[in-house]
């Protein structure tokens, strides 16, 4: 790819809604790091430019808040939608004004917002749009959200799925298959390992000879940690003297309250801890006895491969998408079906009671290792040019 831009580097603008917490934020912010360490200039696009990711970016990736004042009002706030519909003006002065090669957004309203503003800007910038989760599976939660997939995504030069099940899902929603390229996150990188050595200070870990289980994410209808706790508490029933650590903060207020409740309605609540978001949950899954996911549905998990990475057995539900895939069908960690807690339990059992076998994860987990998926993403980007594709041979 050639030189471009003010400075002569390669440019590229990154959209996403902001700097906090969970997985999307974390992997965009590993790409734009990773692609400013290989010399490209890098925009990272904001609607809101706080939270706690904000000092794990790169000082030399350039960090750009478009959401403005009203993006910050408590009725707009509530709705991401709202949101991001503020950015598409601002989306189009950034690209009249800075005209990057490629503009990448990361998740459904920044896919929506990055497609309509490009159409608006009517600058030869590159556009790829990143499908973070099976959509199908939440869709009966978002109004109107597949009829949007199918008019706007089409619009795009390139869709990114994170898993082939979400790659065979956007095409099952009637996305041309040529546009349909398949990126794993990346998600071990060269910090990996120090941060799984880093201390962690929850009591539980010094406690000796009680099996620890550990989860991981937003408290809400997508994780189903009520469905674990069920489990869990069948666990126990099983005469298994474990202790479960849900880390994650609410997706709406009480909902952990809501969890701890349950907990103690049957029986576990003083084996079940809910201590809220951590700034990192790798040294929490290292020290872990267990990990599991109970989610409803996903895309491609970080925390599961993390896990994994960390040589941590797992228990995962079968959900759309990713962890048949993280796992090989089942064979670097047991499959149960979606929402059946009785099966959980078994799973948990079994696993609990096996030998462990840490390398032969961490060989699988380097699958998806920080440099192959952003090697896989310049090929992508220098592609994706508008710039390069005019001065290429075949288009002399």
């Amino acid at each position: 790819m050639r030189a471009s831009g003010m400075d002569g580097r390669r440019h590229v603008g990154l959209f996403m809604y902001g700097l906090s917490g969970g997985g999307v934020p974390r992997r965009v912010i590993t790409l734009a790091n990773a692609l400013a360490e290989r010399d490209w200039r890098v925009d990272l696009l904001v609607v809101d430019a706080s939270g706690d990711l904000r000092s794990t970016v790169n000082p030399a990736v350039r960090v750009l808040e478009i959401g403005g004042w009203l993006a910050r009002l408590p009725f707009v706030r509530s709705k991401r939608r709202r949101q991001f519909a503020l950015t598409v003006r601002p989306l189009v002065r950034y690209l009249r004004r800075e005209a990057p090669d490629v503009l990448f957004s990361a998740d459904n309203y920044a896919n929506f917002a990055a497609i309509e503003a490009r159409q608006e800007a009517d600058v030869a910038v590159g556009l790829v749009v990143s499908q973070r989760n099976n959509a199908s599976a939440y869709a009966a939660k978002k109004s109107g959200l597949i009829e949007r997939i199918r008019g706007l995504y089409p619009l795009a030069d390139q869709i990114v799925t994170v898993s082939q099940g979400v790659a065979e899902d956007m095409a099952a929603l009637g996305l041309p298959r040529a546009k349909i390229r398949t990126i794993y996150n990346p998600v071990l990188g060269p910090a990996f390992e120090a941060a799984a050595a880093t201390e962690v200070s929850h009591s539980w870990f010094a406690v000796p000879g009680r099996p620890l289980i550990v989860a991981a994410g937003r408290v809400g209808v997508q994780k189903n940690f009520d469905m674990l706790i069920r489990a869990f508490a069948g666990l126990r029933g099983r005469g298994v003297n474990a202790r479960l650590l849900i880390l994650g903060g609410d997706d709406k207020p009480g909902a952990r309250d809501e969890l701890k409740a349950l907990a103690s309605s049957l029986g576990v609540g003083e084996d079940v801890d809910l201590p809220g978001a951590v700034p990192l949950a790798v040294p929490y899954l290292a020290r872990a006895d267990l990990f599991v996911l109970s989610s409803r549905w996903e895309g491609l998990p970080g925390v599961l491969i993390e896990a994994i990475g960390c040589g941590t057995p797992v228990v995962s539900t079968d959900c759309p998408s990713g962890p048949r895939e993280i796992l090989d069908g089942g064979v670097y960690g047991r499959l149960t079906p979606v929402g059946d807690a009785d099966a959980m339990t078994q799973a948990m059992a079994a696993t609990l009671s096996e030998p462990r076998d840490p390398e032969r994860l961490r060989r699988r987990a380097e699958l998806f290792a920080t440099d192959v998926a952003v090697a896989r993403y310049e090929t992508l980007f220098e592609e994706m040019s508008p710039r390069e594709a005019a001065l290429s041979p075949s288009a002399a």
